[in-house]
């Protein structure tokens, strides 16, 4: 849409609320008009953020092949089940509040259902690569299968429809 339909549709508006006003013997209705773009120092700003995002993920890229040629296959880690009971630990307080924001319909869900969505993905993906081989592996598969990635699509279905009504509002 652009600014001239905007311009049209807030003179048709301006011009409804008038005509209801007047025909209640009232005063006319004020329109508050916002600013179809924001301001250009904040564009500026956002689009100088986007460039340094994209130079780190470039930056990311030939670190790939330095741990793809440079990790051991395998490893010991002395926080093992501190960090999977603190992954955990994130997902269901992610989904919690992310379901608490859905009932809601908070204008913050979609962040939130996109975070949740990541976090899901990530620990179906580490249980798959970390099981051992056997029923632990057949175990994290089917958990991911059945469980986390089907969440992780709900998550993203709703972070894509949440942020597309917010669009609109």
């Amino acid at each position: 849409m652009n600014v001239l339909e905007l311009r049209s549709r807030a003179e048709s508006a301006e011009a409804a609320a008038t005509a209801a006003a007047t025909a209640d013997g009232g005063a006319p209705a004020e329109i508050i008009a916002f600013p179809a773009t924001p301001d250009p120092r904040v564009r500026r700003r956002s689009r100088r953020l986007g460039y340094v995002l994209v130079g780190c993920g470039l930056a990311l890229l030939p670190w790939l092949f330095v741990l793809a040629l440079g990790l051991p296959s395998t490893t010991t880690a002395a926080h093992w089940s501190a960090a999977w009971v603190g992954l955990d630990t994130l997902e269901a307080l992610a989904l919690i509040g992310t379901g608490v924001l859905a009932i809601r319909h908070n204008r913050h869900r979609a962040v939130a259902s996109g975070a949740t969505a990541a976090l899901l993905t990530v620990d179906a993906w580490f249980d798959v690569m970390t099981a051992a081989p056997g029923a632990d592996f057949a175990t994290a598969l089917a958990m991911a299968l059945l469980v986390e990635l089907p969440l992780a699509a709900l998550c993203a279905v709703l972070a894509v429809r949440a942020s597309s009504i917010a669009g609109r509002a």
